[in-house]
């Protein structure tokens, strides 16, 4: 469900804050991962946003935002595509197995 509001509060150090807004009595719980925008994700007190919820019970609040936008035009749930550049995060990992000991049998012991 599509709604808009305002941001109450945002705890930018802790990576989210509530939204308030006529279809979510109470506040809706958003986290910076909800936040569609590029860089550095964080929300204003008073910012003026648009959101999609869904009801969920999020540390004391009966909606959770799935999705939140500044612009008002909704942007497109796909990651934008990177042309050259890094990547935020890169991780690589390297298995290196030894040979087998040649005492080491099945089911024998050293």
């Amino acid at each position: 469900m599509a709604s808009v509001g305002s941001v109450r509060i945002f705890h930018a150090d802790e990576g989210w804050g509530v939204i308030d807004g006529p279809d979510v009595p109470g506040g809706c719980w958003a986290s910076f991962s909800a936040i569609a925008m590029n860089g550095y994700r964080e929300l204003a007190a008073g910012q003026h946003v648009s959101f999609r919820y869904e009801a969920a019970s999020q540390d004391g609040f009966d909606y959770r935002a799935v999705k939140v936008w500044t612009d008002g035009v909704e942007p497109p749930d796909e990651p934008p595509t990177r042309v050259g550049g890094s990547a935020a995060y890169r991780s690589m990992l390297t298995l290196t197995f030894d040979a087998p000991h040649p005492d080491d049998a099945a089911g024998s012991q050293r």
